[in-house]
């Protein structure tokens, strides 16, 4: 019985795979741009490894993990991974785990998370790529940086021997009408842009990470050129009690 539902897992990730890859190329040439510019992450929250091992060998070759504790307790059952980033919400004191198992940290927050980043990759002989993570809707119930803070934050991230800086990523606020959701997008291609042109040491700014299952299509019209998705690709994620351990 198990058999036969990965099997069915394993299906219905190869339909969607085709179908998501067809709608980035479509989005990306509808905005005059290239579909090679437009990178795919899967979100695995939630995903078994033996599903993100078919998605490997289906031709996947990026992941994000949410949480510290399941990147842990799938690490030893999956296949060699081209590209592996921590895209979740991480605490200082989780840091540790997750250095040497990605090769991107997505979600830096705050600047004493960048500080513990960088003092632990030096402590391993190392340098994290990371990206300044941006409130662009200046939510209380969500981490990172103002849009007027973020400019500063970057080049002061930038100054840390054990991590470069290589973009942003953003969540927008949840949006009823698609104009206000493309202003959200559009502010950060404009911070993005803004901050590249500062050309700061120590900071690439090649990556623009926003987009997700619902709504990547607005993003890459406004210059996203990484997106997260998740459910799309994998189906709906199984109902999971809240927990602070990320």
């Amino acid at each position: 019985m198990m058999e036969k539902s990965y099997d069915e897992r394993f299906a219905a990730f190869d339909e969607n795979y085709k179908r998501i890859l067809e709608a980035i190329s479509n989005a990306a040439q509808k905005a005059g741009r290239s579909p090679d510019e437009i990178t795919l992450l899967a979100a695995t929250k939630t995903v078994p490894a033996e599903v993100i091992n078919h998605a490997v060998q289906s031709g996947l070759s990026l992941i994000g993990e949410n949480r510290v504790q399941e990147l842990v307790q799938k690490e030893p059952f999956l296949s060699p991974m081209p590209h592996r980033h921590f895209i979740g919400h991480l605490q200082t004191n989780k840091v540790k785990e997750v250095v040497g198992r990605v090769e991107m940290i997505q979600s830096v927050h705050s600047l004493k998370l960048a500080q513990v980043i960088s003092d632990h990759c030096m402590a391993c002989g190392k340098v994290m790529p990371v990206l300044a993570e941006v409130n662009i809707g200046r939510e209380e119930s969500k981490s990172g940086f103002s849009p007027e803070a973020v400019t500063e934050a970057v080049a002061e991230i930038a100054t840390l021997p054990g991590v470069r800086v290589c973009g942003l990523m953003a969540i927008p606020p949840i949006c009823e009408e698609i104009n206000e959701l493309r202003r959200y997008f559009s502010q950060m291609h404009k911070l993005f842009i803004d901050i590249k042109g500062q050309k700061i040491d120590n900071s690439t700014m090649d990556i623009l990470s926003m987009g997700m299952s619902g709504d990547f299509e607005v993003a890459i019209a406004e210059g996203a050129n990484l997106v997260r998705i998740g459910s799309s690709l994998f189906g709906k994620r199984p109902a999971v009690k809240p927990s602070s351990e990320t």
